[in-house]
C-alpha cells in the first residue's frame, strides 16, 4: 500500500516542526477532464497521421514512445522525491534545534511535497494514455524495464518487475512495488493460427478463463512471464482491463537454457493459489508438474485448442 509522504513523515521524530499545507492544490495541476480530452485527441489525430501509410506498421511503437513520455517524467519526479526524502533523514540525524535546521529542513519537505504532487500527475497522465494504447493495440502498456506502479490509491492497475519485487521484499517494504493480494500464476507460449477467427477463439477463452478464477480469487494479482506476444501478451490485457495487478518474471537471459526453470522457480515460491497453463513449451510443462508437486491447484487449459500451433 503507497503511503504519502506526510504519512510516512508522521512516522518519525520531527522536533517539535509543524509540516504546513503544500504551497499549491489540486486547481495548479491539469484536470482529469483535461487529460482525457487532450490525451484523446493526440492520439486520434496521430493514428490517424499513419493509418493508409508505409509507417502504419511503426504506429504502435511510436504510440508507446508517448506514453513512455510521461512515465519517464513521472520517474524524474519520484527520484527527486526519494533525494529529498533522504535529505529529510539526514537533517533530522543532525538536528541541533536552531532556526536555520529548521529552516532547511521545511524547505526539503516543501520540496518533497511538490515532487509527489508532480509525481501523481504524470502518473495520472501515464495511466491515461496507457488506456488508450491498450484501446488502440490491443496490448499492456509496460516500460522496457523496470516497473509501471500508481502510487494513487484511485489507480489500481500496475506492472510490476519481479527485479524490482524481489528486492522490495528482501528489504521488507511495504509500498507500491508489494502488490496486495493473491498470487496467481499465469502461464503459455505464443502461438500461430490458420486464420483470425482461431485467434480471436483463444484470445476469448484466455480471458473467460481468467474472469471464472477472479470469480473464486477476487483480491488476486497476476503473476506471468511478461512476454510481449503470445499468451502473456493476452493475459496482461486482461488484467489492464479489469485493473488487477501485474507481477512480472521476464526471463533472465544470463542462465540461458535454465533461464525458464529459474523463473518457475521464483514464481511458485509466491505459493499461488492457482497455476493457469495454456499450451507452451516445455517450461510450461515443467511448470504444471512442480506446481502440482507442491499441492498447487492447476486450472489446465493446454489443449484449449487443436488447431493452433505452439511456438514456445
Amino acid at each position: 500500500m503507497y503511503d504519502s509522504f506526510i504519512d510516512q513523515l508522521s512516522g518519525l521524530d520531527l522536533s517539535g516542526l509543524s509540516i504546513r499545507p503544500a504551497p499549491f492544490n489540486e486547481t495548479d495541476f491539469p484536470c482529469e477532464d483535461a487529460i482525457d480530452q487532450t490525451l484523446g485527441a493526440v492520439w486520434s489525430d496521430l493514428f490517424a497521421m499513419f493509418s493508409d501509410t508505409a509507417l502504419e506498421a511503426d504506429a504502435e511503437d511510436i504510440a508507446w514512445g508517448v506514453v513512455n513520455l510521461f512515465h519517464r517524467a513521472a520517474s524524474r519526479k519520484s527520484a527527486q522525491l526519494d533525494r529529498a526524502s533522504d535529505e529529510i533523514r539526514v537533517l533530522l540525524a543532525s538536528a541541533d534545534g536552531s532556526e536555520v535546521h529548521s529552516s532547511n529542513l521545511e524547505e526539503q519537505v516543501e520540496r518533497a511535497q511538490a515532487a509527489e504532487a508532480s509525481m501523481l500527475a504524470f502518473e495520472q497522465m501515464r495511466e491515461a494514455a496507457a488506456a488508450l494504447y491498450r484501446d488502440e493495440t490491443g496490448s499492456s502498456w509496460k516500460p522496457v524495464s523496470g516497473s509501471r506502479t500508481s502510487h494513487s490509491r484511485h489507480l489500481t492497475s500496475a506492472v510490476i518487475d519481479a527485479r524490482d519485487f524481489l528486492r522490495a521484499r528482501a528489504e521488507n517494504r511495504r509500498h507500491a512495488l508489494i502488490p496486495e493480494g493473491t498470487p496467481v500464476v499465469f502461464a503459455g507460449g505464443r502461438q500461430s493460427f490458420d486464420n483470425a477467427e482461431d485467434a480471436r477463439i483463444y484470445a476469448d477463452t484466455i480471458w473467460a478463463t481468467l474472469d471464472k478464477v477472479r470469480d473464486a480469487v477476487p483480491d488476486l494479482f497476476l503473476v506471468h512471464g511478461g512476454d510481449g506476444k503470445g499468451a502473456d501478451r493476452l493475459a496482461a490485457s486482461w488484467a489492464e482491463r479489469r485493473e488487477v495487478q501485474q507481477l512480472t518474471f521476464s526471463l533472465d537471459r544470463r542462465l540461458g537454457a535454465r533461464a525458464g526453470f529459474k523463473r518457475n522457480e521464483q514464481m511458485l515460491s509466491l505459493n499461488p493459489r492457482y497455476v493457469v497453463a495454456f499450451p507452451g513449451n516445455g517450461v510450461t510443462e515443467r511448470l504444471v508438474i512442480d506446481a502440482k508437486t507442491r499441492r498447487i491447484t492447476v486450472v489446465d487449459r493446454r489443449t484449449v485448442t487443436s488447431r493452433s500451433k505452439t511456438k514456445g
